[in-house]
């Protein structure tokens, strides 16, 4: 693996931190102020201010790989952006690269049919409109997908939707106007062939959204995360994407690369609560000199260095190994990044928490947030218990020894 960027990666990461210091960072006050107002349930003004700004800079739709709708970059070129991007909450939007959008365009790019393209991938891609994804059921354990429970029957020439969903990351936004949603279309199919994923306008009849879901008390307005019913929902038959059974095959194409937006936005995560951790131990003292001075501190610094070093080149490998010799081949990679990264990105937030005091875990530093909102991704996108059994697997696999032949001191 050449691990050089190549110049058309470092011209749009100059790019990139030259808006982000322009345009993001100065307006973060503006934005956290929204967020947290009586009216955070609307878009954000900021955001929808800075979009123009950055369409017309040329930073627009970067992550669409295979796609002359997109940048053209490949999953590694990308990556570095993606870590940039994940500095600050506000700044994926302005990019129009924002979860789960990316990962619903990527879907219909790749899936849907030129009718669902026309009518929802390209208010999309110009940032018109948000969407969500219908899939985590509240009444199973999610981390299995078999065990999703919604059903898509066929009606003619529609189908019928009917299902209780949650995390339905989204929901909240009143710009949220169309979702992906994963329900079985036979249940007598092979247990991975059950399932389908079919486009659900918002405002179709039956559609539902209940209730929002705090994640450690924070809201994440205006996105949220909802709790939605979906009760005898028509939709046209056309709506379907690649066809009945094949919404597991679909899953894993639409995750692989979410996993890498994902992880590399957590480590522009932890880069900036390091950054942070670092101003303030330097202006800070106690017991008669700086906390930087400290040892205690400064091991901590180190080792949020380390691992960050770490989280990244495995990232950087997995996208490589995408890049190369597609996810299938890459899926121990995509497990481990995705254990990974998330709990670098805690370690490093939970440093930096500390070493701010009580000013660390309150609203005046953005620590406490960001730590919320990374700890889910230990569930987002399946549990780390199911990306470890992954990994353990492919491992004990390269082992396997012939059936009856057995191990001795002179075979080992």
């Amino acid at each position: 693996m050449n691990f050089d960027f190549s110049p058309k990666t470092e011209a749009l990461q100059a790019r990139l931190t030259a808006f982000m210091e322009s345009h993001i960072y100065p307006n973060e006050p503006r934005y956290h102020a929204h967020v947290n107002g009586p009216d955070r349930w609307e878009p954000v003004s900021v955001i929808e201010e800075l979009k123009p700004v950055a369409r017309s800079a040329g930073l627009w739709n970067l992550f669409l790989p295979d796609s002359d709708r997109g940048a053209g970059l490949t999953n590694l070129e990308y990556a570095p952006l993606c870590e940039i991007m994940g500095r600050s909450p506000m700044a994926p939007e302005v990019f129009n690269c924002s979860a789960p959008d990316t990962g619903n365009m990527e879907v219909i790019e790749r899936y849907g049919s030129p009718e669902l393209k026309a009518r929802w991938l390209e208010p999309l891609l110009a940032g018109e409109i948000r969407s969500c994804y219908a899939m985590t059921e509240p009444a199973v354990a999610s981390s299995d997908a078999t065990n999703i429970e919604s059903s898509i029957q066929r009606d003619g020439d529609h189908y019928i939707l009917n299902g209780r969903k949650w995390w339905t990351s989204g929901a909240g936004d009143p710009r949220c106007k169309v979702a992906i949603f994963m329900g079985k279309t036979d249940r007598a199919a092979p247990k991975h062939k059950q399932q389908s994923m079919i486009v659900v306008p918002m405002d179709a009849p039956g559609v539902t959204v209940r209730r929002m879901l705090t994640v450690f008390g924070y809201d994440h307005a205006p996105h949220g995360h909802g709790e939605v019913t979906f009760e005898n929902v028509r939709v046209p038959a056309g709506n379907l994407l690649l066809g009945e059974g094949r919404g597991f095959e679909i899953a894993q194409g639409r995750l692989g690369p979410g996993r890498i937006h994902h992880c590399m936005r957590l480590i522009g995560v932890a880069e900036r609560a390091l950054e942070g951790m670092c101003r303030r131990v330097q202006s800070r003292v106690a017991f008669g000199k700086t906390l930087a001075e400290q040892g205690a501190i400064r091991k901590d610094i180190a080792d949020c260095r380390i691992e960050i070093e770490q989280a990244r080149l495995l990232v950087l490998k997995a996208a490589y190994m995408m890049d190369t010799v597609g996810n299938k081949a890459a899926r121990a990679e995509i497990a481990m990044i995705k254990v990974v990264a998330p709990n670098v990105a805690l370690r490093v937030l939970d440093r930096a928490i500390q070493a701010h005091g009580g000013a660390g875990v309150c609203q005046d530093f953005e620590w406490a947030a960001a730590w919320a909102n990374s700890r889910t991704l230990r569930l987002a996108d399946g549990p780390d218990e199911v990306h470890s059994e992954s990994v353990a697997r492919l491992e004990l696999k390269k082992h396997e020894t012939k059936v009856g032949q057995a191990l001795s001191p002179a075979n080992p």
